[in-house]
């Protein structure tokens, strides 16, 4: 498997970092993250200790439906359905086509790499010319 490199920037850096790259003045890195919380608490709660063990199960057990993965957890199927498609909407897993209609989780990474700046970046300041 491989692993996820995540990043924590309010909504403000993020869109300013956005900007940037569309302007071609920032160029991302092959290392940055790829995905982005917009805090710690909310990084936090995607990957609680609960859905940690949500993604063992589902990586150890392979289970072939939400139903599957509803009984082997005891957890209800709505339940597991809202917190999958989060986990999904940050690269955590994937839902794979099943038999019929039947959505079949996936873990898409075996770890997670947090990048967590603790000092703000500094913006570059532009020269008389205007340039940077």
């Amino acid at each position: 498997m491989t692993t996820l490199k995540v990043g924590i920037a309010d909504y403000d850096e993020m869109k300013a970092r956005t900007m940037r790259i569309a302007r071609g003045e920032e160029k991302p890195a092959a290392g940055d993250p790829k995905v982005w919380f917009t805090s710690t608490e909310s990084f936090a709660k995607v990957l609680s200790a609960g859905n940690r063990e949500l993604l063992r199960v589902i990586h150890d057990q392979a289970p072939d439906s939400l139903e599957e993965l509803s009984q082997i957890t005891g957890r209800a199927k709505s339940n597991l359905s809202r917190t999958l498609k989060t986990m999904a909407s940050y690269g955590l897993v994937r839902m794979e086509k099943g038999q019929g209609l039947k959505l079949v989780p996936r873990v898409a990474h075996d770890r997670v790499e947090l990048v967590l700046p603790l000092i703000a970046r500094k913006t570059p300041r532009k020269t008389a010319e205007g340039r940077r």
